[in-house]
C-alpha cells in the first residue's frame, strides 16, 4: 500500500513541475513582445503591412498604368546610369541581378557596392532579358521598345514588373519634381521610403538655400544654357530638366522656349551667366574645351561672360534624367550663379 501511496505522490510532484516548467519557459515570458500586441510582433505585422503596393507609372505607348508590387522585388535587371545609382543610393545592391548600360563609372560613393554585382556593357535584348528571369526592370522609356528589351505590357503578362523613369521620354515636360517621384517610387517599392525621402529632401535644401540667396540679393541673372550638336548649338528650355532646375533656383532663362540658336543668337542675347553641357564624363578635356569654344573664340570676345570667366561646363548625366545625380546638377548651377554662396 505504501508503495503505492509513494507512487502516487512521486506522479503528483511530475506533474506539478511539468506545469510549473511550461509556465516558466513560455517564450513569451523571456519576450514580452510575444505576448504584447503594441511590441515586436505588431512592428512585425506593420511592416508587412506596407505591401501590396501600387505606384502610377508609364507603358510605352506612354500611357499612365497602375503597376502593384505583392512584395520587394528580388532579381532586379537595372538599365541606365541613373537607375543603377538610386537603388545603390538607397542600399539596394543585394537586389540586383544583373545591371547594365552605364556611360560612365557610378559615383565614388557607390563604388564598393557596384563591384559586387554582375555588369553588362550594353542593354540586353529581350530574348536575354527572358533568360536572366528578373521579377523587375528598371530603365528609361527606350529601351522597353520590342526591339530593345521588350514592351512594357508583355512584362507584365508575363509576371515582371516594370519601371520607367519620367525624366527618359515617359512624359512631355522634364521636370525636376519627376526626379523626385521617381525615387520616391522606388523607395516605396523596396520598402525603404526614408532612405528615398533623405535623398529628395537633400535636393530640395540645396535649391532652398539657393533661393533664399538670390532673393535676399535681388539676383535676376539672366542664363543661357547650351549643347553642341554637329554644327548646331541646342538650347535647354524651361521643359528640359536642366531649364527647369536653373529656374528653380532663381535663374532668368533667356530662352524659355528652347530650339536652335546660332552663334549670332548668343552674341545678341549675351547673357549674364553660361553653361555648356557635355557628355563623355570619362575624358576630363572635354568639359575643358567646351568652356574654351566660347572664351578662346574671337568671335565671342564681346560676351560679358568672356570678360567674367562665366562660362560653366554641365555634365549630361547631371541634368538629363539624372536621378541622385540631380543633386550635383542643383548644385553646379547654384554654384555658377552664386558663386559667393559656395565660398
Amino acid at each position: 500500500m505504501k508503495k503505492y501511496v509513494s507512487l502516487i505522490a512521486t506522479i503528483i510532484i511530475i506533474t506539478i513541475c511539468l506545469f510549473s516548467c511550461l509556465f516558466f519557459f513560455r517564450p513569451e515570458r523571456f519576450n514580452p513582445a510575444q505576448s504584447n500586441p503594441n511590441g515586436a510582433q505588431s512592428d512585425q505585422l506593420t511592416k508587412n503591412n506596407h505591401y501590396p503596393v501600387t505606384i502610377q507609372n508609364y507603358n510605352y505607348a506612354k500611357e499612365p498604368i497602375n503597376i502593384t508590387f505583392e512584395k520587394a522585388p528580388e532579381k532586379v535587371l537595372a538599365v541606365y546610369q541613373n537607375s543603377i545609382e538610386i537603388l545603390l543610393a538607397l542600399g539596394l545592391e543585394d537586389k540586383i541581378l544583373v545591371a547594365a548600360g552605364l556611360d560612365h563609372p557610378v559615383k565614388p560613393e557607390f563604388k564598393g557596392a557596384f563591384e559586387k554585382i554582375d555588369y553588362l556593357d550594353r542593354a540586353p535584348d529581350k530574348e536575354t532579358v527572358i533568360m536572366m528571369q528578373p521579377d523587375f526592370i528598371l530603365s528609361w522609356y527606350s529601351f522597353f521598345g520590342e526591339k530593345t528589351m521588350g514592351e512594357v505590357n508583355y512584362w507584365h503578362e508575363n509576371g515582371v514588373n516594370t519601371f520607367m523613369m519620367r525624366n527618359s521620354g515617359a512624359t512631355a515636360n522634364r521636370t525636376l519634381e519627376n526626379e523626385y517621384e521617381d525615387i520616391l517610387d522606388i523607395g516605396k517599392i523596396f520598402d525603404v521610403e526614408e532612405k528615398a525621402q533623405k535623398l529628395v529632401d537633400d535636393m530640395k535644401a540645396e535649391i532652398n538655400k539657393a533661393i533664399a540667396y538670390a532673393t535676399a540679393e535681388k539676383s535676376n541673372q539672366r542664363v543661357l544654357i547650351i549643347d553642341y550638336l554637329g554644327q548646331n548649338i541646342r538650347v535647354y528650355g524651361k521643359t528640359t530638366l536642366a531649364g527647369d532646375m536653373a529656374i528653380k533656383i532663381g535663374a532668368n532663362l533667356i530662352t524659355p522656349e528652347g530650339n536652335s540658336i546660332g552663334a549670332e543668337d548668343i552674341i545678341t542675347y549675351n547673357p549674364d551667366v553660361l553653361f555648356i553641357i557635355y557628355m563623355d564624363a570619362n575624358n576630363t578635356g572635354v568639359a575643358k574645351d567646351r568652356v574654351s569654344s566660347i572664351i578662346d573664340d574671337p568671335k565671342y570676345a564681346s560676351l560679358s561672360v568672356v570678360e567674367t570667366g562665366r562660362v560653366y561646363p554641365v555634365m549630361l548625366g547631371e541634368v538629363y534624367c539624372s536621378g541622385v545625380r540631380t543633386y550635383d546638377g542643383i548644385v553646379t548651377f547654384a554654384k555658377g550663379l552664386y558663386p559667393e554662396l559656395y565660398k
